[in-house]
């Protein structure tokens, strides 16, 4: 029984871990890296043939999780992609949009790198494009949470509530050799417990092997109380200087956490009531999604779904969907918020708001996730003092804020009390998806605490499991 990290080891994106037993090959997550100096992975040859994957299991729907599953299928994968009927949903819209921008992308560089005469690192060419990604959709099948279900010789996986994103899962799988189990625990991204809209993530007993992200593995996260607080000021500000609210937010579950917290302070009247614009197709898309699945939230949202109240619609709230509805929004005079993805600012139409915003001392750009190194966020939240958008140069101006409370990502001591659930220690712990400092880090915190046995993988690492 063999485990390879062929992603997020030692880096925060490209999720990908090739698990082999019994002659089964098993690929958990097939994500997307989105570090800018590691994106030539995407584009070479898969470490193994695709056709030799049997199934891959996805954990959930961000892009650095599932946005390279087109290519893999158009390079030859034809097995099963197991995942939650939510999971489903909004992997279509993702890797649609994925291909969509991508193709844009493409075409735009092109252009730029004829007028400059020079080529980039990568082909003028989009890794896939929307035909791509429709040809892989019909291998998804549907998983319920708590549901086993055999995936190979011998080999068994179950999902459960991650409480990340909406249909987000952990993974437990159990592998049969020589009459006994083996089980491993694939944690995905661990949400926050406490948080509103999704239910808690679901914490372990017991475990031989243990792969754990380590995203906010460095650091305590402040409470969505003081984050709801601390938004209702940059809002505030922003409106007394007369500038935009600019944030790049992921489609996936902060732009809906987003609009959930602006609809309080709205109630609230803590903030003006201004027009809020969320630019983003895929966005508004899965918007839609959460209102078809409020059997996965948590209490609080469906007491107020129950009283005739959608947390994510309120009078002033401008769902955009076309590009020349996109334009005219820094047309508008006075303050507005735009929400826009990409979260990471390495694509989409939050370039263009980047671009319209960033140099003007009355706007603020809010950062509320994370900012993987090498993405155009992580330099602005570095505190660059021009940054490249488009082609050009800006000078950073705009005020500028990380607020790191609102990620649904688990914090140091949210991630230790998950793993210390156990109730015995593990046969090891690979920490993942962190950059390389905070996993090596959280490793050895691991081994400090508990004596257990912890490491954190490089790239292309395989170990035995026995």
């Amino acid at each position: 029984m063999r485990l390879t990290f062929l992603g997020a080891a030692h880096s925060v994106t490209g999720s990908r871990y090739l698990l082999q037993a019994n002659g089964d090959r098993l690929l958990i997550d097939c994500g997307l890296f989105q570090e800018r100096q590691l994106r030539d992975r995407d584009w070479a040859a898969f470490h193994v043939p695709p056709e030799s994957i049997d199934a891959i299991l996805l954990t959930h729907a961000h892009l650095d999780h599932c946005g390279l599953l087109p290519k893999l299928a158009r390079d030859g994968f034809h097995g099963p992609v197991y995942c939650t009927s939510a999971t489903k949903e909004i992997a279509e819209i993702i890797l649609l949009d994925s291909a969509n921008l991508q193709v844009e992308d493409a075409e735009f560089k092109k252009k730029r790198h004829q007028k400059e005469g020079r080529k980039g690192p990568y082909p003028e060419a989009p890794l896939y494009d929307a035909d791509d990604a429709r040809a892989c959709l019909p291998l998804f099948r549907t998983v319920n949470y708590g549901q086993r279900l055999e995936v190979g010789h011998g080999i068994a996986v179950t999902y459960f509530d991650a409480g990340h994103t909406l249909g987000s899962a952990m993974l437990q799988v159990d592998v049969e050799q020589s009459h006994s189990w083996t089980k491993i625990i694939f944690s995905g991204d661990i949400g926050r417990p406490g948080k509103p809209i999704l239910k808690d993530p679901t914490a372990f007993k017991d475990a031989d092997y243990v792969v754990m992200e380590s995203t906010y593995g460095d650091r305590q996260l402040d409470s969505p109380e003081n984050m709801v607080a601390r938004l209702a000021d940059s809002v505030n500000w922003t409106v007394r200087s007369g500038g935009n609210i600019v944030i790049p937010s992921f489609a996936l579950e902060r732009s809906q956490e987003i609009l959930y917290y602006l609809n309080r302070l709205l109630l609230e009247n803590t903030i003006p009531h201004l027009m809020v614009f969320v630019d983003s197709p895929m966005a508004v898309g899965i918007t839609d999604i959460f209102d078809r699945h409020h059997e996965l939230m948590d209490q609080e949202v469906v007491d107020l779904i129950r009283r005739g109240k959608s947390p994510f619609d309120f009078p002033g709230l401008h769902l955009v969907r076309t590009v020349d509805q996109s334009k005219s929004i820094n047309h508008i005079k006075g303050t507005v918020v735009i929400i826009s993805g990409s979260g990471m600012c390495t694509g989409g139409r939050i370039k263009h708001h980047l671009a319209a915003n960033i140099s003007r001392p009355d706007s603020s750009v809010l950062f509320v996730g994370y900012q993987a190194a090498g993405t155009l966020g992580r330099e602005i939240v570095d505190g660059a003092k021009r940054v490249r958008i488009l082609g050009q140069y800006y000078p950073v101006e705009a005020r500028v804020e990380y607020m790191h409370g609102f990620s649904g990502h688990a914090d140091q001591r949210e991630l230790l009390s998950w793993l210390f659930s156990l109730t015995k220690p593990p046969k090891a712990v690979f920490v993942t998806h962190g950059d390389p400092d905070v996993s090596e880090n959280f490793a050895r915190m691991i081994k400090e605490k508990r004596g257990w046995d912890a490491t954190a993988p490089n790239y292309g690492d395989e170990v035995l499991l026995d």
